[in-house]
């Protein structure tokens, strides 16, 4: 079984940088039948939304249009990691950032089944 792991909760100010890790473990996210990975995010008081994936399988990635070219989504599957850095973070931001597995990832879509390939969850804050 597949479990992923973020990393890098933390309270910037407005306007500034913050990466997230995800570590997955239990193999390679396509050998769970997964397209790859990517970020969801949930803020107090909402719903889930996605945020960002990139497909392991062709490489593509996909970003939300509330991410206005802010956010960079990378891998590195010799260490089976994702990350996302997030460039001139906003107030609204803030949210808890979770790492899932997708099953579909393009430049015009994701798709989750939020099933076991879902992280903890890590706390991002953005306040001045």
């Amino acid at each position: 079984q597949v479990q992923l792991q973020e990393s890098g909760p933390g309270l910037v100010k407005p306007s500034q940088t913050l990466s997230l890790t995800c570590t997955v473990s239990g193999g390679s996210i396509t050998t769970h039948y997964y397209d790859g990975l990517g970020w969801f995010r949930q803020a107090p008081g909402k719903e889930d939304e996605a945020v960002s994936c990139i497909s392991d399988l062709t490489g593509s990635t996909y970003y939300a249009d509330f991410v206005e070219d802010r956010f960079t989504i990378s891998r590195d599957n010799a260490k089976n990691m994702v990350y996302l850095q997030m460039n001139n973070l906003k107030p609204e931001d803030t949210a808890v950032y979770y790492c899932a597995g997708v099953i579909g990832c393009n430049s015009e879509s994701m798709i989750s089944l939020k099933d076991d390939a879902w992280g903890q969850g890590t706390q991002v804050t953005v306040s001045s």
